[in-house]
């Protein structure tokens, strides 16, 4: 079972099997990820790039592998258009401080969505509070779902950016990111999509979105914590200046001038997180070999069932309704505390995450502080579930 691959579930917490539903957070990691990192420290333990002995060979190759791994995931055009970053957030912080950056002045605007995480919010208002540019904001419904009907009225001849989530963390939405793109690309405004949720769940192909650039977190995917990818069209990789200096994104350096290296070398200044991008590179071809219609196909049936489930339960109220979503069920219920159901349930071995989730604009819409979140992936199972829901009645029972 694929579910056996996954050395991380089989354990206990208070005596108890561990039931993960927290993997909107972070997920779990395949033995395959696991030896592909370990492999890389035990066997060729080395910088890459520069070095002519052989075991920097084979750890540049492993590295590079894992570029051309996750480039064929999202169907790139090409590998060098995948800039390794820590993840999402510094993928936006890199194309805010630069691409978006040079693009503004005072006046400009930039969109965003109601639903963002705080990731794909605070990089764009430091930068509109630096270059005197304005933030907009697409609004949403009652159900969770962006108000795309605003659209043609919020993008003006002063838009010179759009970032929008691919899937929502805290609702779980899934935009319809190919219509956005190409409302914005119609009035010549560039698209970032921040797929860190989407990529666990659902196949993404760049060059049918047409985005101009696409964040991804490896942690999500089944990957090591601190790596990830930033997707950007050639011709503005190629234009943007870059963000950090050092080793690596130089081709030579003189105290009068510096020539940067080619893309997407550019952006990868210092020795980089060599362990992690081969671990990331095995867990985009774990997800290829087990395929994505399959991981879309049981999420689907996971989410239907938890929600059927969940709905039975007194008091409890779904966050987040839209009709197009993923595996995440986020709720309140009466009388009861988010965080004081997440404490009764990590005492029966559950886990799940409880909070605003990093997306309290879009919490305050609700007119909730914080939810407790149910994220499944594919290696949960309906007898988990069962178990959740039977143990947040019991939790339920405990405080009304």
């Amino acid at each position: 079972m694929l579910r056996d691959q996954f050395p991380g579930l089989n354990v206990t917490v208070h005596g108890k099997p561990l039931v993960y539903l927290d993997n909107a957070a972070t997920a779990c990691r395949p033995q395959r990820v696991l030896d592909a990192v370990q492999e890389y420290y035990t066997r060729f333990n080395a910088n890459i790039h520069r070095g002519v002995h052989t075991l920097s060979e084979i750890a540049t190759e492993r590295f590079e592998g894992a570029r051309e791994s996750m480039a064929r995931l999202i169907n790139a055009p090409s590998a060098r258009q995948l800039v390794f970053t820590r993840g999402s957030t510094e993928s936006i912080n890199l194309v805010a401080n630069t691409f978006a950056r040079e693009r503004l002045s005072a006046g400009d605007e930039i969109l965003i969505s109601y639903m963002e995480h705080h990731s794909n919010i605070v990089p764009w208002q430091l930068l509109c509070q630096q270059t005197g540019a304005v933030l907009k904001v697409i609004p949403m419904n009652e159900r969770g779902e962006l108000r795309l009907e605003t659209l043609d009225e919020l993008i003006t001849e002063r838009t010179k950016m759009l970032a929008v989530v691919h899937v929502s963390n805290s609702l779980g939405t899934i935009n319809p990111v190919k219509e956005i793109i190409a409302k914005a690309h119609a009035r010549e405004v560039p698209v970032l999509v921040d797929g860190a949720q989407a990529l666990p769940h659902m196949a993404v192909d760049v060059q049918d979105l047409d985005c101009d650039f696409y964040t991804i977190s490896g942690h999500k995917m089944y990957g090591p914590t601190g790596i990830g990818i930033l997707y950007g069209k050639m011709e503005h990789l190629e234009a943007m200046p870059p963000w950090q200096g050092g080793g690596e994104m130089i081709a030579k350096v003189t105290f009068e001038r510096t020539v940067f290296n080619h893309v997407p070398a550019k952006f990868e200044a210092g020795t980089p997180n060599i362990a992690g991008g081969i671990g990331l590179g095995a867990a985009a071809e774990f997800i290829m070999d087990v395929g994505m219609d399959k991981i879309q196909a049981r999420d689907a049936e996971l989410l239907a069932y938890a929600t059927e489930k969940m709905q039975a339960i007194d008091g409890l109220r779904l966050i987040g309704t839209a009709a197009c979503k993923t595996a995440v069920n986020s709720f309140v219920i009466d009388g009861v505390h988010p965080h004081d159901l997440g404490t009764v349930l990590d005492h029966y071995g559950i886990a799940i995450r409880t909070g605003h989730h990093c997306t309290m604009p879009a919490l305050q819409f609700f007119k909730v502080p914080g939810t407790a979140r149910a994220s499944f992936a594919f290696y949960n199972t309906h007898e988990e579930i069962d178990y959740f829901v039977d143990c947040v009645q019991k939790a339920r029972e405990m405080f009304t």
